[in-house]
Order: C-alpha cells, then structure tokens, then sequence
C-alpha cells in the first residue's frame, strides 16, 4: 500500500498498492455531487461473556450435499459494539486462548518469555494468525474427517506488528529503526511469518495444544518450496538460488487459507511486494525488459522504499535475495526475479511434516487473499474462487483440466492429487454487467485479446501465470474495492466475496458492482470513497460456465447512516459493521461468518465477527443511487435483520478479527485475533502501561505484557452446536 488515507489500518501502509492505472472500464463516468456524512450511534451496555481469564467464559464448501446441521435461525443475543480490551462472545459461551506468538513448537523451543529477547521463532508460532483450517485426527494419529476432538490447526502467518522498518514488539528496545538493519534483528523477522501447523485436542471441556506433537511444523521465508504449474522452469523464475527455476525460498505474507477437496491446505500469498527494494536506477539498467512494466504493476516502483529493510542487513544470501534489482550479468547472478516467486497458492499436506511446500502458479499470481472450492461433483471439473487483494484489482475463477474423482477425497498421495487439479487448467477474470450478470473472460494464449495484446507482451501461458494482473487487465476485468475472502455456500453453492473498502472509488467510477460513494466523519476527519466494503455474491448454473448472475449481499454500514444512500441492508446497532474481510461458511450449520479488519468505524468499536443466514441471489431487488447527474443502478440483496444478522463477537483493541475454522460436528469454532495493539508506538515498546492492547496477558494467558496474536476456540457451555 503505497497511499495511507484515514480509515487504513497502520498494518496497510505497505498492503494496498494502487497499481492499476488501466482504463478497464467503469459503467459510466460523470461529475461528483453532494455526499453525505454520517451520524454517530454508539452502543449501550455489553451484552455477551468477556475473555477474562485463560480458560474463559461467554469455509470454502468442498462437495456434499449441505449442511449437516442447517440453522433456521440464529441461536444467541447479539454482542454490542465495544472498545475494551477483550474478546466479548454471546451469553452461553465461552472463549479459551490456545495458541499464541512465540509459543513453543518443538521440545527445545523454551518457554516464550514476551520481553523481546526470545529466538528460535523457526521452533515457535509465527506472528499475525491469520487463515486457519481444521485437519482431524482419530485417536491413533490417523487423518480423519470427522474427528472433533482431536486435530490438527494449519495456519498462516501473516506478517508482523511494526513501525519505521522494524518489527519492534519482537526486539527488547524495539530494534533499530534505520538501515542498515542489525542481522540478528532480521532474522528474527524472517522467521515469524509464514505458516504454522499445531496439534489440538480436547478432554470434552478444555481445549489445548501439544506443544512436542510429532506433527507440529513450522514453514518459514527460508524453508523452501516446489515450483509447480505452468511457470515451473520460466525465464523468469531464474534466480541465483535456483537457474532451473523449479524452486524457490519461503512463502510470504499469507492471508487467507482454504481447504481443497482432497484434504489439504492451500493459502494465498497476499502482500509480498513490499519487502523487496529496487534501486533508483533499475528502471534503466533492465534497458527494454518487459518486466520493468510488470514490476511497476505489481507495486515496485524503482527507488522504493522496502517494508522491513532486510536487503540491508549483510552480503549473505538471506539478505541480498531481497534486493530486486538487475545487478549481476544474468538472472542467475542476481535476485531480479525474487518477487516473481511470490504471489502465489501455496499447498501443504498438513499430515505429512516432511513433504515439500508446493506454488501452485496455474492459479495465478497476485495479492492472494484466500481460495474457495466449488461443490465438487463426480466428472466434472474442480472449480475455484479468487480475490485480489488491492484497490481497484480483479475478482478470479480457476477451472481445471482434470475431472473429478470421488476417490481423490481419500487420497493417499494429497498432493500428487493437488498436481491433478491445481497444476493444468484455466484462469478466468470477472467482468460485471450493469443488469445483474457478468461473464468470466479466459486468460489464456487461446484468447486472441491476450496472444495479440498491445498493452503487454504475453508469449506463453507461463507469462500469464506469472504476469495474471497484467493479463486481467488485457481482457478488460472490473475493477473491484479491495477482492478479499470468498465462500461457498454449502446450500446452494453461491459464491460469496468481501469487497473490503476503497478510498478511491469516486462518482466518476462507481458502477453498478461497487455502486457506493460517500463521505464519512471519523473524529472530525473526512474519509471519502466506499468507506465500509460489501460482500457480493454470484450464481452460477454450473461452477465451470463462462457465466453468471449477481447482486450485493451485504451494504456494510453504521446503523445510524443514510438509509437511501450508505446503510442500503438496514443494519442496526445489533449488526452494524464496517470493512467485512474474512468470510466463511460453516459445514456444519450453513451459516456464514464474516469478520471485519477495520480502521473506519474504530472509534466506536473494535473489530468484530458476525453470524448470517445467506439468502439467495435475487432476494432482493433494483435500487439506483443518484450522485448528481449521474444514476447508478445496482442490485441488492434482501435487507437484514435481527432473525438473519447478527454480531457474534467483538475483540480486544487495535485487533484484527480474522481466520475461522470448526470441528465437523459444529461444537468448536477456533478464531484468529491478529495483531492486538498495533497503534502502539514503537517509542513506548518497554512501556506497558503506553501498549494500546495487553490482550491476552490481561486475560490471563502466557508471560509479559506484549500483545501478541492468538488462536482462541469458541464452545457452547452447554455443549451444543455454535450459533444454533
């Protein structure tokens, strides 16, 4: 993210490049007129169960015929909108920590003090949980699929609370905030994001995790990983590391997660661009490489400044492979195509602690969010949904080659069957229509648009693999606010996606798919464009057809705003939200669980997660919205309720609601909390009483007063399935 505004978290000053500068086209284009502001409603008292002590009180659907236990109706009281610092849930439940930033992973891990002057992060959890997903195991050790009691979490992590270049609540004084940066420091920052998979079980009460479980595993930027897909052996993936191109180091920045249909874990590499630095004068010495467009598409301007300023710490290869520029005689002297080993799907057979990391490139390279399955069916393909995280980026759809077979659900070699689905097939970008359908456009060399691009050179489909965005904005794809987590619904196999926020959606591009523009006031301060995201939705008659039907789900909003203008679902105060980013179905009930990443309506409340029944595409109906002289018409869902809508929870300060998972039966809900007291100033970082969040020592979990990232479970007191 290269432009800060407002409402952006201070996680995405590096997070929400705004690279797309094509002229993909908007439904109309006219002058902008009067908008308006909102009013402030704040809840009254607190009506749940708060996280107080360490044992506490208060998806991407992959075949199947629906829910196991459909909800009718929503099963609790709403929990209002608060600003302490703790994790509130309904009335009859509670909530237990189990998982936390530098927990120890391994025998020889020691335990985590918190001070800032633990290592051996390679050995412990990582940093910012993020996607999580939910792998069985029965009572010999064995994957199964409807064990409840006893697994495996798999999980990402995402990146880590910082400012001014260093990751300071992992150093004692905060570390140094210039360059070059101090080795030791770097390598603690290398080793806290990527992925985790932990085991978890439960006597029938008490979750936790087994910290010398055979199967934990972590996988960090240095692990290294299989390139597999159609980019495998491309020019440009040849790196100093690697001239085959076959393997790369690491996965980087994962957000969201999905589950894939032979039961493995994939998750999407999100914003990897901004660790990379390019010298001032790359621009010049790559001459007419076609890459020095692509690099600037993907958000490395030369001259920029990188995240965390690792490429400073040392000549050693850990650290020069995060310098970008052309600056050896090859590509295999030098690090010029580092960046293009990221962007990608990564696949993991939790099971399996020693097998390989594996990019899936057919999928295409991007700012991952997570992946959703379509319901898969017997000789018909396996089918995908994609968003690309950024303002003004696309919404994808993969569709594979190979068809289907049930007996790949058992697979005894999960990712030979992840190279059977994921390594041969065809991406496709979302084109939205201003009457309510739309159509995906193939990228691929067999679309003329591509083969004879003008805008950009595409030679095989390794390049479109490689250059995705590049080969989106060729087809003429809608540019969406801010493509986030999609779902499935198991019911009726929609297609749901969060369309987060856009402070740059203006009246001269709104269009009926991202049809809100308006003024908001935050503490006197003015924040402009689709201030609070939706959620659409898409039906299809069959996942691999080329079209589909729409409309927007969700408006979200604060109660108190225009109902004509901004609050367009009628929310209230009991389900009220803003910037709805994480999304997923349950399997279990067939509710859909949306969780915010908020930086607009933080004033009044923190982050939240929040219970829905989904409806249908077309349960609503036409609105149009009048910006002056311009009318924009869109299609909404029907209008929410207390019977249909409701918040489940609400977090400590400064976190990140994010990552849901559930044991098959229902009875167990395991939510991320990310980065708690991420407005704390690193000047304050051995000042506890200055932290803005001390969750979740202040509830009773681990040593020292550092915030820190966690994995809580989510039960019924009376051991009943969650939101019934």
């Amino acid at each position: 993210m290269t432009v800060t505004t407002e409402h952006t978290r201070p996680h995405d000053v590096f997070n929400v490049e705004d690279s797309n500068t094509t002229a993909n086209p908007h439904i109309e284009q006219v002058l902008q007129s009067r908008l308006s502001r909102r009013e402030l409603f704040r809840g009254a008292g607190l009506a749940g169960t708060a996280v107080g002590a360490a044992t506490l009180t208060g998806c991407a659907a992959t075949g199947g015929q629906g829910p196991a236990n459909p909800v009718n109706q929503l099963g609790f009281k709403a929990v209002a909108k608060h600003t302490l610092d703790k994790v509130v849930v309904p009335e009859g439940y509670s909530a237990q920590i189990i998982y936390a930033l530098g927990d120890p992973l391994t025998p020889q891990a020691p335990a985590f003090r918190n001070d800032g002057t633990d290592t051996a992060f390679d050995q412990r959890a990582g940093d910012h949980h993020d996607g999580i997903e939910w792998f069985g195991l029965d009572a010999q050790g064995k994957p199964s699929t409807a064990a409840a009691l006893r697994g495996l979490l798999a999980m990402n992590h995402e990146a880590t609370t910082d400012e001014k270049l260093t990751s300071f609540f992992i150093h004692a004084d905060g570390g140094k905030a210039s360059l070059p940066r101090p080795a030791a420091e770097v390598d603690k920052e290398l080793m806290i994001h990527g992925l985790s998979v932990v085991e978890v079980q439960s006597d029938g009460k008490r979750w936790s995790y087994k910290p010398a479980s055979a199967f934990n595993r972590r996988i960090t930027t240095m692990t290294e990983a299989e390139i597999h897909g159609p980019a495998r052996g491309s020019e440009h993936l040849v790196t100093k590391y690697d001239a085959s191109a076959t393997k790369a180091r690491g996965t980087l920045n994962n957000c969201g997660s999905g589950k894939t249909p032979w039961g493995t874990y994939v998750s999407g590499e999100e914003n990897w661009f901004g660790y990379f630095f390019r010298d001032a004068k790359d621009d010049a010495a790559r001459k007419k490489d076609k890459q020095v467009q692509a690099l600037i598409r993907y958000g490395r301007k030369a001259g920029a400044a990188s995240r965390h300023g690792w490429e400073s710490a040392g000549p050693q290869d850990q650290y020069v492979r995060w310098n970008n520029s052309a600056i050896g005689a090859s590509a295999k002297e030098d690090y010029r195509n580092e960046m293009n080993t990221f962007g990608y799907v990564v696949e993991l057979d939790p099971y399996d602690s020693k097998a390989a990391l594996r990019k899936r490139t057919a999928l295409g390279r991007m700012g991952h969010e997570n992946i959703t399955f379509a319901r898969v069916s017997a000789g018909q393909p396996v089918v995908a949904y994609m968003g690309d995280d950024a303002r003004g980026e696309y919404i994808y759809k993969f569709v594979s080659d190979a068809k289907w077979d049930p007996a790949d659900a058992n697979a005894a070699n999960r990712l030979a069957a992840g190279d059977k689905y994921l390594n041969k097939g065809t991406l496709f970008a979302a084109r939205f229509k201003d009457d309510g359908t739309g159509e995906w456009l193939e990228l691929s060399m067999k679309n003329p648009v591509i083969a004879n691009s003008s805008y950009f050179e595409f030679k095989s489909d390794a390049d479109i693999a490689i250059f995705t965005r590049l080969a989106a904005d060729a087809v003429g794809a809608t540019k969406m606010d801010r493509p986030e987590w999609g779902g499935v619904n198991p019911r009726n196999g929609e297609v749901y996606i969060t369309l987060t926020n856009n402070s740059n959606r203006t009246v001269a591009t709104a269009d009926a798919a991202n049809p809100r523009v308006y003024t908001d006031a935050k503490a006197g301060k003015e924040q402009k464009g689709n201030v609070n995201g939706h959620i659409i939705r898409l039906a299809e008659k069959q996942p691999q057809e080329a079209t589909f039907r729409w409309d927007i789900y969700l408006f979200a909003s604060e109660a108190g705003a225009d109902r004509g203008k901004v609050n367009l679902s009628n929310l209230t105060d009991d389900n009220d939200l803003s910037s709805p980013d994480g999304l997923v179905f349950s399997q279990a009930t067939g509710l859909c669980w949306i969780q915010t990443d908020d930086g607009a309506y933080t004033d009044v409340t923190n982050c939240m997660l929040l219970a829905a029944m989904p409806g249908r595409v077309g349960d609503g109906g036409a609105k149009t919205l009048s910006y002056g002289d311009k009318q924009v018409k869109t299609y909404v869902g029907k209008e929410q309720s207390a019977a249909t809508f409701k918040r489940f929870l609400v977090g400590p300060k400064g976190a990140e609601i994010t990552g849901i998972t559930e044991t098959p039966d229902g009875r167990a809900l395991f939510i991320n909390i990310q980065h708690p007291g991420e407005n704390t100033k690193m000047a304050n970082v051995t000042d506890p009483s200055k932290y803005e969040s001390q969750w979740p020592a202040n509830a009773g979990y681990g040593n020292g007063k550092r915030p820190r990232s966690a994995t809580i479970v989510i039960t019924r007191n009376d051991g009943g399935v969650i939101g019934t």
